[in-house]
């Protein structure tokens, strides 16, 4: 299938028919090529792209503008940098929610990822934090999805600089049609479908629930490693505190304690400074648990929030597309008895003209929701093998796991080194003072 298909360009020579009663308007001249999906010849509905491939579509950045009206915030502006467009541009929640709105109207067969939730009556700071990141994940999913990144509503996003981009968005979409309606392929999805896509969709649907429980109890896994580092190092920072404020004490040392008086102060001066060391080791504990939370979790809410955008696709079209069939279905069965009863009480001939009309408008109906059924199949099949493409993420993130627990213990290793010789101070004066073991003693201190 062709992105030009997506957009509703039939092929030229062809005539003009269902699927092409509404075009998306044309900005700029378009190469065919440019936009052909990686499709393997002779059949469109299935994908050749590699997870490297949509990774390397673009790089969004989204990051906070620091606000310098009035005394409290008012409002939230992101700076949004395309790597692809080579453009930043301003953008507020609001244009996000807009943007969102109009991807589903045009795209509703497709995973939609979706928004974090709006802002609530006293939000902090942590909250916008967490939203920014939810924000770059939605729009670096949407800018990797081989539909989506073709289509002008994502160039016009990332790269529209005017005051009134909700609009803009609105009217691109205005009269256009959704995917069904611009895809020259859509009557004819069923002829690509599987006999069996009824049962592959619900064992598809069976597993990526299955991988979608999973990988929610590894990214709250992974937010508690990492809420542990952050943890350690407050709790080391403390700890080298204490030891500086033990041997900044001014208390008098009791005259009977005179004999030590020496040794004492010695030690107090060597504690001190061991509050150096410490605060160096939480700001490596600092570090890893900020890499953890960059690398590993939120690669993993990334993967989450493609996962949930899959069901979320299943329960639309289950609550969608079947459903309003099934009702088209028994508005048909009733319209025929109907006619059957009409028939048989000898109406008016235009009574029944009229009914015999009515049944064929619904009879075409139903076959134009028939094969927006089949359609929505169609997509459904791509988008579990968009999941699929996806899946070799894993190995990215427990990659990103691992280095960072490997370079975190390397250097708070390479700091607890340097510490231990500094403890040898702490074992001056009598001389009958055991000096610092270098090693555990072997067996348990509470050994019989």
């Amino acid at each position: 299938m062709t992105a030009a298909a997506m957009d509703g360009e039939p092929p030229a020579g062809t005539a003009g028919t269902a699927a092409d009663l509404a075009k998306p308007p044309v900005n700029e001249p378009r190469e065919p090529e440019q936009f052909l999906m990686q499709t393997p010849q002779g059949n469109p509905l299935l994908l050749s792209h590699t997870l490297q491939e949509l990774l390397s579509k673009d790089s969004v950045q989204v990051e906070l503008i620091p606000e310098k009206k009035g005394l409290f915030l008012k409002h939230v502006e992101y700076e949004v940098s395309s790597k692809r467009f080579k453009c930043s541009v301003y953008r507020r929640y609001n244009d996000f929610v807009v943007f969102h709105e109009m991807l589903l109207q045009k795209f509703p067969y497709r995973m939609v990822p979706a928004l974090p939730p709006k802002r609530m009556l006293g939000a902090d700071r942590e909250f916008i934090e967490s939203r920014r990141r939810a924000l770059k994940r939605f729009i670096n999913l949407v800018a990797r999805h081989p539909p989506f990144s073709e289509d002008v509503l994502l160039k016009l996003f990332l790269s529209f600089s005017g005051s009134d981009v909700q609009n803009k968005l609105r009217e691109l979409v205005q009269g256009v049609g959704d995917e069904f309606v611009t895809c020259r392929l859509s009557t004819q999805a069923k002829d690509y479908l599987p006999a069996d896509i009824q049962a592959q969709f619900a064992a598809s649907r069976e597993l990526i629930r299955n991988i979608y429980n999973s990988f929610y109890k590894l990214r709250d896994r992974a937010e508690r490693i990492a809420s542990r580092a952050i943890d350690n190092a407050s709790d080391l920072l403390i700890f080298g505190k204490e030891l500086s404020a033990l041997g900044s004490d001014t208390t008098p040392l009791p005259s009977w304690a005179a004999l030590n008086n020496n040794t004492w102060g010695t030690l107090k001066q060597a504690l001190k400074g061991l509050s150096v060391e410490f605060a160096l080791l939480a700001d490596k504990a600092v570090q890893q648990g900020k890499q953890e939370e960059n690398d590993v979790v939120e690669k993993l809410n990334l993967f989450l929030d493609l996962l949930q955008s899959y069901k979320d696709l299943c329960e639309r079209h289950e609550k969608g597309v079947l459903h309003k069939h099934q009702r088209a279905l028994h508005k048909y069965s009733m319209m025929k008895k109907q006619m059957m009863s009409a028939t048989v009480q000898n109406k008016e001939p235009e009574s029944v003209e009229q009914l015999e009309s009515r049944i064929v408008e619904q009879e075409n109906a139903i076959i134009t929701m028939e094969l927006r059924n089949y359609f929505s199949l169609y997509c459904l099949h791509q988008e579990t093998q968009l999941i699929h493409i996806y899946l070799p993420l894993t190995s990215h993130i427990l990659g990103a796991f691992v280095n960072s627990q490997i370079q975190g213990h390397k250097e708070m290793s390479k700091v607890w080194n340097e510490l231990k010789p500094k403890l040898s101070c702490l074992f001056v004066g009598s001389s009958s003072m055991p000096t610092p073991p270098l090693s555990p003693p072997e067996g348990n201190f509470f050994s019989n």
